[in-house]
């Protein structure tokens, strides 16, 4: 399991960047969040996931809030 923040979420596409401990900037995709919903993210907000690859790169899946 990953950790990082949210660097980046663009509502309107349902997509948002992690930048995770490591300084790496990692694509998500809203499906692929578990028990957060999208439009509660913020930037800045930890987070926890596991990467997979994709034909595009890097991606994040199993995305979960931290909470505080």
């Amino acid at each position: 399991m990953h950790s990082g923040k949210i660097k980046r979420v663009v509502r309107e596409r349902g997509f948002g960047f992690i930048s995770d401990t490591d300084g790496r900037e990692v694509f998500f995709h809203q499906s692929s969040l578990i028990d957060t919903q999208f439009d509660d993210l913020k930037e800045e907000q930890m987070v926890e996931f596991e990467i997979e690859n994709s034909p595009k790169g890097p991606r994040a899946i199993n995305v979960k809030a931290v909470k505080e």
